[in-house]
C-alpha cells in the first residue's frame, strides 16, 4: 500500500513536470508599428522647414529632432539622409495665438498657441500607403497674464511631441 502511494505521487509530479515544459509562456508587446522589416529597412525624414508667419526659431530644431527620436526608438529602421525605403517630409505652416477665454472685465484670460505641420510621406515598397499634404495640428492654453517667452519652450515641447505620435501614427502604425 506504501509502494502504491508513492508510486502514484511519483507518476503525478512527472506527469506535472512533463505538462510544465510543454507549455511556452511568451511575454511581449504587440508590435508598435505595421511596418514589414522584410521589405522596409531603411526610413528618410527629410528636415521639416518652419514657413508660418511667425518663426520661432528652435521650433524646426525641436521638431526634427522629435521626429527622429521617436521613430528611432519606436522601429528598427535605420535614419538615412537620401533614398529611404520610406520617406517623411513636410514644413510647419502655422504656429499662431489666438485669445481663448475672455474674462469678466472683457480682456482675454487664456490664450491658445497652435502648432501646425503638412506632412507628405511616401511608402517606396507599397505606394498605396502614400500620402501628401496631410495637415497635423496640435495646441495647447496658456494663462494670459504670462508672456508666450515664459511659457513658450514648455508649451512647444509638449506640442512637437503630440505631433510627432500624430505623424507616427499615421504612417507607421497605420492608426
Amino acid at each position: 500500500m506504501v509502494w502504491n502511494k508513492k508510486y502514484i505521487h511519483g507518476t503525478w509530479l512527472i506527469g506535472l513536470a512533463m505538462v510544465m515544459m510543454g507549455c511556452r509562456v511568451s511575454l511581449g508587446l504587440a508590435p508598435i508599428s505595421s511596418i514589414d522589416y522584410n521589405l522596409v529597412k531603411t526610413m528618410q525624414i527629410v528636415d521639416f522647414q518652419n514657413h508660418a508667419d511667425y518663426v520661432y526659431g528652435p521650433l524646426a530644431t525641436t521638431l526634427n529632432d522629435q521626429m527622429k527620436d521617436l521613430f528611432m526608438r519606436q522601429t528598427r529602421l535605420s535614419l538615412v539622409n537620401n533614398g529611404g525605403d520610406i520617406v517623411i517630409d513636410g514644413e510647419i505652416t502655422g504656429y499662431n495665438q489666438f485669445n481663448e477665454a475672455i474674462d469678466a472685465s472683457g480682456y482675454s484670460s487664456k490664450v491658445r498657441l497652435t502648432l501646425t505641420v503638412k506632412v507628405s510621406y511616401t511608402n517606396n515598397t507599397n505606394h498605396e500607403e502614400d500620402f501628401e499634404n496631410r495637415t497635423f495640428t496640435a495646441f495647447q492654453t496658456y494663462d494670459a497674464t504670462q508672456l508666450l517667452t515664459a511659457v513658450q519652450d514648455q508649451l512647444i515641447a509638449v506640442m512637437v511631441k503630440d505631433i510627432s505620435e500624430q505623424i507616427f501614427n499615421s504612417t507607421v502604425a497605420n492608426w
